[in-house]
């Protein structure tokens, strides 16, 4: 069985093995969640087979599929998860790109992040992005900013039995411009990511039992490898998350 293990150097340039993964995507979530909490100067990273192991859209889908199960079970609120995602995503705020595998990995290690707490001026701010398309860490989060916006004007206003055919956020007088459309189907964290992966990359199969195909629609979506993904491209994953049903 290949194993990777999460790594530590202390201030010394004293290196200690603390812990052991039989997942390199959990091992890498470990150290963002760790990078994520308190600041400090030691170093982390993960020794093991370099990867990848998320190579095609069907194997991010499945990671997605299983971990909304989990965070589903858990009771998380989709406001909570996204608050922790932001969280775990600092670590990796200054990398234009990310490997599936990193990916993957955030989306983990925002279930072992406390969420950040939320922030009421993300109410009244202008959240807009600055150009046509999001592009980096700034946009995502952005993105994520809006989404969490929306979804605590919703807990003053709940969209009801409704909001399964999809509800529009009520924005209230004085919300500032946000970077999502104000349209809403999805509400929960395992929700969320399925949609995300499913509309954004596919890799989904209807034998994996989260969506119900139409009479006569396609029963799966190709399989295709997948690259580096850019934060501009987990901004428009975020808005599937959102949008796609």
């Amino acid at each position: 069985m290949r194993t990777w293990d999460v790594m530590r150097q202390d201030d010394n340039g004293n290196e200690f093995r603390m812990a052991g993964h039989d997942s390199r995507i959990s091992a890498l979530a470990q150290v963002l969640a760790m990078e994520s909490g308190v600041p400090h100067d030691q170093l982390y990273w993960v020794a093991g087979p370099a990867g990848p192991v998320c190579r095609t859209n069907r194997d991010l889908y499945l990671h997605v599929l299983r971990l909304g199960r989990d965070l589903q079970a858990a009771s998380w609120s989709l406001s909570a998860y996204l608050r922790s995602l932001w969280r775990a995503s600092l670590p990796l705020r200054d990398r234009s790109r990310l490997e599936p595998d990193q990916v993957a990995a955030l989306y983990s290690a925002a279930e072992a992040v406390p969420p950040a707490p939320y922030d009421p001026a993300w109410n009244t701010a202008d959240l807009s992005l600055p150009g046509p398309a999001p592009e980096d860490h700034a946009d995502w989060e952005r993105v994520i900013f809006s989404q969490l916006a929306d979804l605590e004007d919703f807990a003053g206003r709940p969209p009801g039995p409704a909001a399964r055919f999809g509800a529009t956020a009520p924005r209230p007088a004085g919300a500032g411009p946000r970077a999502v459309p104000a349209r809403w189907l999805n509400f929960d964290p395992a929700g969320y990511l399925e949609c995300a992966i499913a509309g954004g990359l596919g890799g989904w199969d209807a034998a994996d039992g989260a969506r119900v195909p139409e009479p006569g629609a396609p029963t799966g979506s190709p399989v295709r490898p997948l690259t580096l993904l850019s934060w501009g491209d987990l901004a428009r994953l975020a808005v599937c998350g959102q949008q796609y049903r």
